[in-house]
């Protein structure tokens, strides 16, 4: 990891490292989306909100703390902020679990707003990217078990990519026997 080294993406360039410096995208909760709305108009304005219960409650911030400082970082590097609502959120996260990952609330907002950019042709297939995920599926069990019991109503979530969980006794053979039934019905 050459950022690891010191470097900065302008020095990287200097150094014939780069050819161009990366985009940067910011992918905020329709219900706490202050930057983006500033976004909108090019940063001239920015108006703290009280930010709304999300589902993605770690990025549930309405006034960040390092405003200026994300302003000028997106401008030097052609960002762009966009938003998720609940239902884009925790359908992105049920989409990408389907490809074995267990994703977080707030992963499903970087993921649905990587599929809008996608759809919109602001990233095409030549283009790298990079998602981060800050956090496990396995820190919001009930975002998960929520999601697939289509219990998610108070979100305006509709549940698409559903799989209705089944409770078992905890013993090997009904495991077992669950599993291979589901595998023959295909």
């Amino acid at each position: 990891n050459v950022m690891a080294l010191g470097k900065g993406f302008g020095e990287m360039k200097a150094m014939g490292i780069i050819d161009r410096l990366p985009r940067l995208v910011v992918a905020q909760a329709a219900h706490a989306n202050p930057l983006y709305l500033s976004f909108l108009d090019n940063f001239k304005t920015f108006k703290s909100q009280k930010a709304q219960k999300t589902l993605a409650s770690a990025i549930q911030i309405g006034n960040p703390v390092s405003l200026e400082r994300a302003q000028r970082t997106l401008q030097k590097f052609s960002g762009i902020v966009e938003q998720a609502t609940e239902d884009e959120l925790a359908n992105a996260a049920a989409r990408a679990d389907r490809t074995g990952l267990f994703t977080c609330p707030h992963t499903g907002v970087a993921l649905a707003v990587l599929f809008k950019l996608v759809e919109r042709k602001q990233i095409t297939s030549p283009d790298k990217v990079l998602v981060i995920s800050t956090a496990h599926g396995l820190k919001f069990p009930d975002f998960k078990i929520d999601y697939h019991k289509d219990d998610l109503a108070k979100f305006e979530v509709t549940s698409r990519f559903q799989n209705q969980p089944l409770e078992l006794e905890a013993t090997y053979e009904k495991v077992r026997y669950a599993v291979l039934s589901a595998l023959e019905k295909g």
